[in-house]
């Protein structure tokens, strides 16, 4: 069963696994209502209460079709935290306004955004929002307004960024009279940039615990073990620690670093949920986690 933990002292407290819904309608088990509650339900049974949204995607259709599956079971929004994302602005048939593709962090924006989850969600308040891309065009006194008059609105409980650096993190947080509870970055064996740029430093110093989008390598640490030394350490370790496959050990690898990490799933087979939420229990010894970087980056620490 995986376990819970709060984001920031001050935030929220999620599972330490989250499914990702960003695949819900491209996907035959999650495509309809009735699947997709399936598919909470299974997550629920595994201690998985976290579903991770963004209002882009499936061409702006998830939320809509996530609000459908919880009206035919209303009683489970209790049990579930709720994190969605806006700020990109995609050019869609869904949206003939936008000509290109582009972010939009102004106060009309992200307040029409979220009225817009809220609506499609058919929830009360979102438990996380996130802005989803660094803006070039924020003004942060203009996005820390209408993310203080959300809060106190009840519309949001917590606001948070993705994909942001620390300067960019620092900036928004100067302007917020709360802390920011998360950034939901990119992170795995086969992206370890997040290790040496300082930003796990900061965000472990304000006891942030990031959010990790693409934990398992857009899907290539799911199944099989890659090729090369990469993948024969996996295999070996996947019998140490009695794991079914690289998908898990990706995960303990990831949740074993300081910050507490909290990586976020998008697998739609319920055999693979129960396998990957294994990982929430294992804590990889220190040298098997250097023995896993050195085998994914081809050399050893300096």
């Amino acid at each position: 069963m995986v376990q819970r933990q709060r984001l920031h002292p001050g935030g929220p407290t999620l599972s330490r696994l989250v499914w990702g819904a960003w695949r819900a309608r491209d996907a035959e088990a999650t495509r309809t209502p009735q699947g997709l509650l399936r598919m909470i339900e299974t997550c629920l049974d595994h201690g998985i209460t976290t579903f991770d949204h963004a209002d882009i995607y499936g061409q702006y259709g998830v939320e809509v079709l996530f609000g459908e599956a919880l009206r035919l079971a209303p009683a489970l929004r209790a049990r579930i935290e709720v994190v969605t994302k806006c700020g990109i602005a995609l050019a869609s048939p869904a949206r003939p306004a936008h000509r290109v593709k582009h972010y939009d962090t102004s106060a009309a924006h992200v307040r029409a955004s979220v009225e817009r989850s809220l609506a499609d969600l058919g929830v009360e308040r979102i438990d996380v929002l996130l802005l989803h891309r660094p803006d070039p065009l924020m003004d942060a006194d203009e996005v820390a307004g209408v993310l203080a008059g959300l809060v106190a609105e009840g519309k949001i409980a917590h606001a948070g960024v993705s994909n942001h650096t620390v300067e960019q993190m620092r900036l928004l947080a100067a302007r917020l009279p709360f802390p920011l509870v998360t950034n939901q970055i990119e992170l795995s064996l086969l992206h370890t940039d997040p290790l040496e740029s300082g930003l796990l430093d900061h965000l472990q110093a304000e006891r942030i615990a990031p959010m990790i989008w693409s934990p398992l390598g857009g899907g290539r640490l799911f199944a099989s073990p890659p090729e090369g030394p990469l993948g024969r350490t996996m295999a070996e370790l996947c019998a140490t620690y009695a794991l079914s496959g690289p998908g898990p050990l990706a995960l303990a690898w990831l949740m074993r670093l300081p910050s507490r990490p909290v990586p976020v799933i998008g697998t739609t087979s319920p055999a693979r949920i129960a396998d990957l939420a294994a990982a929430a229990a294992v804590v990889m010894e220190r040298q098997d986690w250097f023995a896993l970087l050195e085998a994914a980056r081809g050399r050893a620490v300096a």
